[in-house]
């Protein structure tokens, strides 16, 4: 989930190469570490006709099927199915999962996720600037309850730490973590050729 390439958004091509990636890192025993930062799976008419779904779910399968060390950290947004996929789908999977103070967690866009979840209760709002007061409470709620301290009370999060000790964090685990030989004979036989 590279923000400068469909704003962090996860699409087929990238699916793919994420799920290789991770294939080629468990040959090797090479630890995974991903950094969060994902409006979640691309949307649309024409990126449905890459049956993203299908791919992104080859993320999901390959990143929870990992036996080397994987590690998420969650940066700023870690939005629906592609920001699942990004934390090796599941909050447990990984051998820990962080967050920066700056994540956020939702099913969706906040934003969207409002307008769509609330359109009814406020579609009965007939005072527009009433209407649009309470839209932005309901937004307001939904970050409130999507920081990353709030989430990691119910996403089980490991711990929310400060960016700047983000290296020792991640070098203590890695070093606390049993070494392996570096080529898993008979773990993985194959890499996909996709």
């Amino acid at each position: 989930n590279n923000n400068e390439h469909l704003g962090g958004a996860v699409d087929s091509p990238g699916s793919d190469k994420l799920a290789r990636f991770a294939q080629i890192c468990d040959c090797w025993n090479i630890p995974v570490i991903t950094l969060v930062d994902t409006p979640g799976m691309m949307v649309g008419p024409e990126i449905e006709k890459t049956a993203l779904v299908r791919h992104c779910h080859r993320v999901f399968v390959s990143l929870a099927n990992l036996k080397t060390p994987k590690i998420t950290l969650t940066l700023r947004k870690c939005y629906g199915l592609g920001g699942l996929a990004m934390i090796c789908g599941s909050t447990e999977a990984g051998l820990v999962n962080l967050a920066w103070p700056t994540a956020e967690y939702g099913g969706m866009n906040l934003e969207a996720g409002v307008k769509l979840g609330a359109r009814a209760e406020l579609e009965q709002i007939e005072d527009l600037e009433e209407r649009v007061a309470e839209y932005e409470r309901r937004v307001a709620d939904a970050y409130e309850r999507g920081n990353a301290i709030n989430a990691a009370t119910v996403l089980e999060s490991d711990d929310v730490i400060d960016p700047a000790e983000t290296r020792q964090w991640i070098l203590r685990l890695l070093d606390a973590h049993p070494q392996s030989k570096p080529i898993r004979e008979g773990r993985r036989p194959y890499i996909d050729s996709w």
